[in-house]
C-alpha cells in the first residue's frame, strides 16, 4: 500500500462518512466494461467541485489491490452488478493527482520528473523482485519493466490531469512536452488495463488534432452516456430535498440548468451546501472571485458582448464548440469564449439545440456582478436593476411604464450594440426582462404558436402563479398590430396548455420618431 501505487481507500471512507452522500457508482459499471480492451482509455472534464476528484477517489477504493473496500461498497448499485466481486480490489492502480506537482509556477520545470520520480519509488517497493527499477527513471519503462518480469498490468487514475493548462497558459512548450510524456505513457502500452483521466478541460489539441488521441472523452459539451454520473441528478435533489425539508423548487432555479445528454444537472457544492445551511445563495460562485469570469466576456469579438446581454436576460444563443483548442488563452471568435465558459461551469450547452445559456440563479448573479464591475457595459446596469419594476409593471396592464423601461433598456444597450438594429429591441426586452427566471422559465425566441413564430415568450414555473407572456415586437409599425398579429396567428393557442392566464404584450419602435409604444392585455379563452 502506497500514496500512488496500490493506495488505501480513506479518501473514499470520508466520502462515505459525509453527511449528505449521492450514490454515483454507476460510473464503475463503464469503467468495468473498457477494462483491458482498446477503449480503455477514459477522459471526463467537469468543472470545479463536480464531484471529479470524488469519482476518482471511489474507483481508487474499488480497484486497488491495497485496501479492502467491500465494506464501503455495501448496499451501493455497484454491488448488484455482475461485474462487482470480479474486480473489487483486485488491480494494481497508479493514482496520481497532478496538482499536487504543481503547486506554483516554479514547479513546472519538474513536475514531471518529479511525478515519475515518487511513483518509481513505490513500483520498487510493491515489485522488489523487479531488479532492474533501481536505475530506471521513465516511468514508462519502469512500468514495462514489471510488466515484463512479473506479468503485472495497472490502472491508471490521474486527477487534475489539466491543471498544467491552467498554470501554464502561456507555455506552450512546457504543454506539449506534458502532453508528449502522456502519449509515451499510454498510447499502445501492453501495461495498461485502464486509464482514467479527469480534469476541468478536454485534452488539448494542436491544429485540428488532439496529442493523446487514444482517449475517449466525456465532457460538458459531449457527455455522451455518463451525463448523470457527475454532479447531481434533478431526482436526487428532488429526493434530498424531501428528506431534509428544502424547497425542490427554489432549489430548481437556484441550481438546475446544466444539461449533459439527457440529463438535468445541478451543481453539487452548492445543492449540499443549501440543503446544511437552509439558505439559498452563491455557494459555488463564492468559491471563486467573479474576475476569472470577467476576464473572459470583456473581450473583444464581434458578438460576444450581445450574446452575454441576451444570456443575462435568460436566452440562449448559438454557438459552435468545435473550433475550441481546449485551452484558456486560444481564441479566434466569441464561440471559443463561450465553449470555455461551459467547460469551465459558467454556462450550460444544450447539444441538441446547439445553444449555450446561464445555467441558473446563482451563476446569472456571477455575470450581473461582472457586468457591474467591467468595462464597456455601459448604462447596462440601470436597466438590470429596474427589471422587477418591468415585470410588475407587465402584470398590472401598465402600457406607459413598460414601454418607457423598453426605451431605457434600449439606450442602455446602445453602447454595446447597434441601436437601429432590429435585433436590438430584442436585446432590450431580454434585458428589461432579467429578472423573469425568479418567476419563468428561460425566454423562447421565435416560439412555435399557432400559424407562425411569436417572438419571445415566458413560460411560468411550475411553481409560479404568473401568467405567461407572449411578446410581439415590431419596428416602424404600432403595437396594436403587434397585438393583432398574435391573435391573428393563434400564437397562444400552444401556450394555453402551459398556463391559466396569458398576456399578450405588443412592443413598437418607430424609428423616425423615436418611440415607444406599448399594448398588454389579457388572452381571452
Amino acid at each position: 500500500m502506497g500514496i500512488y501505487v496500490n493506495p488505501d481507500n480513506r479518501e473514499f471512507q470520508r466520502v462515505r462518512n459525509e453527511y449528505i452522500y449521492i450514490d454515483k457508482t454507476d460510473l464503475i459499471v463503464h469503467t468495468n466494461n473498457r477494462l483491458g480492451r482498446s477503449s480503455r482509455y477514459l477522459c471526463v472534464s467537469r468543472p470545479r467541485r463536480f464531484g471529479k476528484s470524488m469519482a476518482a477517489d471511489m474507483l481508487t477504493a474499488y480497484y486497488s489491490r491495497g485496501c479492502c473496500s467491500a465494506p464501503l461498497f455495501s448496499n451501493l448499485k455497484i454491488e448488484q452488478a455482475d461485474s462487482y466481486e470480479e474486480h473489487l480490489n483486485k488491480h494494481n492502480v497508479i493514482r496520481i493527482d497532478v496538482q499536487r506537482f504543481i503547486t506554483s509556477k516554479d514547479d513546472l520545470k519538474t513536475f514531471i520528473a518529479d511525478m515519475q520520480s515518487a511513483v518509481i519509488r513505490e513500483l520498487v517497493k510493491e515489485f522488489p523482485q523487479c531488479k532492474g527499477l533501481l536505475k530506471i527513471t521513465k516511468l514508462q519503462t519502469a512500468c514495462e519493466e514489471v510488466y515484463a518480469d512479473c506479468g503485472a498490468s495497472f490502472i491508471f487514475i490521474l486527477d487534475e490531469w489539466d491543471c498544467v493548462f491552467r498554470v501554464a497558459q502561456n507555455e506552450p512548450e512546457m504543454q506539449k512536452e506534458y502532453l508528449d510524456f502522456l502519449r509515451g505513457l499510454f498510447k499502445g502500452a501492453v501495461y495498461v488495463e485502464l486509464a482514467y483521466m479527469t480534469g476541468i478541460l478536454p485534452i488539448k489539441k494542436y491544429g485540428e488534432h488532439s496529442a493523446v488521441n487514444m482517449f475517449d472523452e466525456y465532457s460538458m459539451t459531449d457527455p455522451k452516456n455518463m451525463g448523470s454520473c457527475f454532479g447531481f441528478t434533478g431526482e436526487e435533489v428532488s429526493e434530498l430535498c424531501g428528506k431534509h425539508s428544502v424547497s425542490f423548487p427554489l432549489m430548481e432555479q437556484w441550481y438546475d440548468g446544466y444539461l449533459l445528454g439527457e440529463a438535468h444537472i445541478y451543481n453539487p457544492k452548492s445543492v449540499v451546501d443549501a440543503l446544511t445551511w437552509k439558505k439559498f445563495k452563491g455557494y459555488w460562485t463564492g468559491t471563486e472571485t467573479y474576475e476569472a469570469l470577467k476576464i473572459y466576456i470583456e473581450r473583444n469579438f464581434d458578438g460576444l458582448k450581445e450574446a452575454v446581454i441576451e444570456m443575462i436576460g435568460g436566452a440562449a444563443c448559438p454557438v459552435d464548440p468545435t473550433t475550441f483548442q481546449n485551452d484558456m488563452t486560444t481564441f479566434a471568435s466569441k464561440d471559443d469564449v463561450l465553449t470555455l465558459l461551459v467547460h469551465l461551469g459558467y454556462l450550460t450547452f444544450d447539444e441538441t439545440r446547439g445553444e449555450v445559456s446561464i445555467p441558473n440563479r446563482e451563476v446569472a448573479q456571477e455575470f450581473i456582478r461582472s457586468v457591474k464591475t467591467g468595462d464597456g457595459w455601459g448604462n447596462l446596469m440601470d436597466s438590470l436593476n429596474a427589471s422587477s419594476a418591468v415585470l410588475q409593471s407587465t402584470w398590472n396592464l401598465d402600457e406607459a411604464a413598460v414601454a418607457a423601461a423598453i426605451r431605457q433598456a434600449h439606450i442602455n444597450t446602445s453602447s454595446i450594440i447597434r441601436y437601429h438594429d432590429e435585433n436590438a429591441l430584442s436585446y432590450a426586452v431580454y434585458t428589461a426582462y432579467a429578472a423573469a427566471g425568479a418567476y419563468y422559465l428561460k425566454p423562447i425566441r421565435e416560439f412555435p404558436s399557432g400559424r407562425g413564430f411569436a417572438d419571445i415568450v415566458y413560460l411560468p414555473r411550475r411553481d409560479s402563479d404568473k401568467p405567461a407572456l407572449i411578446i410581439e415586437l415590431k419596428w416602424n409599425h404600432t403595437a396594436k398590430g403587434a397585438i393583432a398579429q398574435i391573435k391573428e396567428k393563434n400564437y397562444a393557442d400552444w401556450v394555453r396548455d402551459y398556463s391559466g392566464e396569458i398576456l399578450l404584450v405588443g412592443i413598437d419602435y418607430n424609428k423616425k420618431t423615436d418611440v415607444y409604444t406599448c399594448v398588454i392585455e389579457k388572452f381571452r379563452k
